[in-house]
């Protein structure tokens, strides 16, 4: 009698275990770069999405969705940790910024740190098969030293590679790289995988080839439950370079290839669609449709496996194109967000809250039953008690956003923007000639990508409030207006907060280290403010060229001198060689 009854014990406990197992959903997290919400007809773009607008009726759509860092590699930190990149603790980041005691610069400066305390490994120890496939752009000479040393080490491939069996090769060599890379940081799997943006020289977009590699993920792993990082190269560059890439060869991480499956619609079909719909194929929806055909295939291959009902598939953009590198709302850390699961959320729900990329890892945590160790910190909170209708009681009042010199506070109306140089930074701004302040005031010192905002008025002022209804576009600065005297005390109360929890100085926030307070560069902001600022290029307007006593005047004489000292030199050197 007893031995049946163990038989029956061990069944059951074994029908329990696979039961519960089944009962955690899979989980596809399909990463896209730079893309707007006008990017997306179901958030009220003027394109041609037809999937992902079927995936915002059957699912929930993010209308108050955002990024805390607004350039691919501290998102996608974010996206991978649940933390803040500011709160990196990686080799990289240390190295680039100091420890604690310094002011923090997040941008391309974060990378994942070698104890694995990312969603990949996580959910990997807590019983799920755990997958990378497309754009990585988080690795670390500093953290990672082993992989840039011997045979098998990364491979530079200058700009200037011809396209050809040698160049393929080393692609291949490097994408091969990239998986080892991706292990030991403890995904399960990784597959064709870009270790950066589409790389030289082909410089083209190839989804089919990502696609290709996440369905045949999907099948492998059917029975689940799993977890997919799925990262796009799209729409990363200029607009025709999406045309470009739709008329060039199959070009890859491995180089140039022959075929594929077809997965997806031929390229010269979508674009006919896409001209049948009254759209330009030369434009910009070209790059939308191809993406979003993408996720038609997963979504395809998710029904015909039987496994559609109970996987979860969020849909999110690294970040903005248009104000990229900034905290502003619009074109930049305001993205469009969806997640579709049929056996966890009603269709057609709109969520209004304030989200956050960094809620999503506590979001797969809690819904995989993954129990993180003490020592991981997460800056997010779980979604969870959103899924039911959008709404949840005591959710946050607000987000804090961070983009290497500048913070933001954001509630539901308003934005607090706050930019603090170091004083390193303050230094050089200071040494600046006029047509170098652009770059050295932008909030990551770089121009173009950093200035995509500078088109707003309020770009360089140290201090900026914005109306989010009436001005949603943030044109006009109403910090310095007395009337909102109140409500500036009320968001610099927030950041102040904040701030605290991070735990490095800040200008006069959190006073300390290399931050500095405010006011150290009128002038230059004055200046910077009366330049022409076109993408990488900048004019001097003749008016302001005359006002500028010493930064222009200066500068060529400067150069020259420079020149002259050299030239000096070298016929000292040729000097002291002859009479040797």
């Amino acid at each position: 009698m007893k031995l049946p009854f163990l038989f029956s014990l061990l069944f059951m406990m074994a029908i329990g275990a696979t039961s519960a197992k089944n009962d955690r959903p899979n989980i596809i997290m399909f990463l896209i770069d730079d893309q707007n919400p006008s990017s997306i007809a179901a958030f009220g773009g003027n394109t041609y999405t037809p999937n992902i607008d079927r995936m915002a009726k059957e699912g929930m759509k993010f209308t108050r969705a955002y990024v805390s860092s607004s350039v691919c590699t501290p998102s996608r930190y974010s996206f991978l940790t649940g933390r803040f990149a500011g709160n990196s603790y990686s080799k990289m980041y240390v190295e680039a910024v100091g420890e604690k005691k310094n002011q923090g610069l997040p941008n391309f400066n974060v990378a994942l740190e070698r104890d694995k305390m990312n969603v990949g490994n996580i959910l990997r120890e807590a019983g799920y098969t755990t997958g990378f496939v497309g754009k990585f752009h988080l690795t670390s000479k500093l953290d990672f030293p082993e992989f840039y040393k011997g045979k098998e080490k990364w491979i530079d491939i200058p700009k200037s590679a011809k396209p050809g069996p040698e160049t393929s090769a080393q692609f291949k060599h490097n994408e091969q790289w990239s998986r080892r890379y991706l292990k030991a940081l403890g995904f399960s799997w990784a597959k064709n995988v870009y270790p950066e943006n589409t790389p030289s020289p082909y410089s083209v977009h190839n989804p089919e080839w990502t696609t290709v590699a996440a369905l045949e993920f999907i099948e492998q792993n059917k029975d689940g439950p799993f977890y997919l990082h799925l990262c796009s190269t799209l729409l990363h560059g200029p607009d025709k370079s999406w045309r470009k890439s739709m008329d060039s060869p199959l070009i890859t991480g491995e180089g140039e290839i022959k075929s594929l499956p077809k997965v997806m619609t031929p390229r010269a079909e979508l674009l006919k669609t896409i001209k049948e719909k009254g759209f330009n194929p030369n434009s910009h929806v070209a790059g939308e449709a191809w993406i979003d055909d993408s996720l038609g295939a997963i979504f395809r291959k998710l029904k015909e496996l039987g496994i559609d009902d109970n996987t979860l598939v969020v849909f999110a953009p690294d970040h903005g194109r248009d104000g990229k590198a900034s905290v502003f709302s619009h074109g930049s850390s305001k993205v469009p967000m969806i997640m579709r699961w049929p056996r966890g959320i009603a269709a057609g729900q709109v969520c209004e809250e304030l989200v956050q990329n960094v809620d999503l890892v506590p979001t797969f945590f809690e819904l995989g039953n993954a129990k993180k160790p003490n020592s991981y910190q997460i800056d997010g909170k779980s979604l969870n008690p959103l899924l039911k209708n959008g709404k949840a009681k005591d959710w946050r009042d607000h987000l804090y956003l961070e983009m290497g010199a500048a913070r933001a506070t954001v509630t539901k109306d308003w934005s607090y923007i706050a930019v603090r140089y170091t004083k390193e930074q303050i230094t050089a701004i200071k040494k600046s000639t006029a047509q170098n302040l652009p770059k050295a005031m932008s909030y990551i010192g770089r121009l173009g990508i950093g200035v995509r905002g500078a088109d707003r008025p309020g770009f360089f002022d140290e201090d900026q409030l914005y109306d989010l209804k009436k001005d949603p576009k943030e044109m006009k600065n109403l910090a310095y207006n007395k009337s909102q005297a109140s409500r500036i005390k009320e968001m610099r109360y927030f950041m102040q907060n904040d701030l605290e929890v991070i735990g490095r100085p800040f200008g006069e926030f959190i006073p300390g280290g290399n931050a500095a307070k405010p006011g150290q560069i009128d002038k230059q902001i004055g200046i910077v403010k009366q330049l022409i600022i076109k993408g990488k290029n900048v004019t001097v307007p003749e008016g302001l060229k005359k006002s500028l006593k010493s930064t222009d005047e200066q500068a060529p004489d400067d150069k020259a001198k420079r020149k002259a000292k050299r030239e000096a030199r070298r016929k000292a050197r040729e000097s002291h060689r002859k009479e040797r």
